[in-house]
């Protein structure tokens, strides 16, 4: 289906990064690893720089040597076959990206917090958050709350998600058509996805915000109702201008 290209312009909050205050990990010491378009919000029990950098490297490395030789990775709108051949994080972006009935790279922003995430656990770091973009990969050990950033409607920052301890690790990935730099073919602010992997999550909300072409709640109940046909997710949240629509293990919070 061939629709008109918009040219998002995002608010300065956006631009600025300050939707990551939106994140509640008072506990929790900040780190940023900026790497080429990678931009990466870590919070840990310390300072995860040294560790973060040498995991983001690796898997950028890893996608950009694939990409060289298989420039279709890059452009696809449409998911493509299995690749035995290719490292774990192309094979998960490859099986995300075929669940959601998407390119492979709508994945890309989950899979990078995902496996880095995962490292930083391994080194040893009892509780993680990585976010890209408004992708989060978390791993706590208690329950939190994270807001949703919907740009200029009037729900912005005004309801929040609580994700219980027993369900994580989780991804929680946002996609929207009006903010960001992403490619979307939809008009809603926020279409945020909770699943075990931020890969499914973040591809789902890509496909999920592509559904959404205009604003009513028939558009977003379209959307809620392919949620429910796509294996693994755990729950949707859609924000289009006063509209809200919500599906699945979501609870919801009011925020001040």
């Amino acid at each position: 289906m061939n629709r008109e290209k918009r040219k998002k312009i995002s608010p300065p909050a956006y631009n600025k990064r300050t939707y990551r205050q939106a994140i509640i990990a008072d506990d929790l010491v900040s780190t940023f690893v900026t790497v080429k378009e990678t931009d990466l919000h870590i919070l840990a029990a310390r300072t995860a720089a040294k560790e973060g950098y040498h995991s983001v490297h690796r898997y950028r490395n890893q996608l950009e040597n694939y990409i060289s030789t298989h420039p279709d990775f890059l452009t696809a709108l449409v998911p493509l076959a299995q690749d035995t051949l290719a490292p774990p994080i192309v094979k998960d972006m490859l099986n995300a990206a075929t669940a959601a009935d998407v390119g492979p790279m709508a994945a890309v922003a989950g899979a990078i917090a995902q496996y880095v995430g995962r490292d930083l656990l391994d080194y040893g770091l009892p509780e993680i958050m990585v976010e890209n973009g408004g992708d989060i990969f978390i791993k706590r050990n208690r329950d939190c709350v994270a807001a949703i950033f919907a740009g200029q409607s009037p729900l912005n920052q005004k309801v929040g998600i609580r994700i219980p301890a027993a369900l994580m690790p989780v991804g929680l990935c946002t996609s929207s058509g009006t903010i960001g730099h992403s490619l979307s073919l939809g008009m809603a602010d926020s279409v945020t996805v909770l699943a075990p992997s931020a890969l499914l999550a973040d591809a789902a909300a890509t496909r999920l915000g592509n559904e959404v072409a205009t604003a009513g709640t028939k558009n977003i109940n379209h959307a809620l109702t392919l949620a429910r046909s796509i294996s693994g997710l755990l729950g949707v949240v859609i924000i289009c201008g006063k509209q809200m629509g919500v599906w699945g293990e979501i609870d919801l919070v009011g925020l001040h």
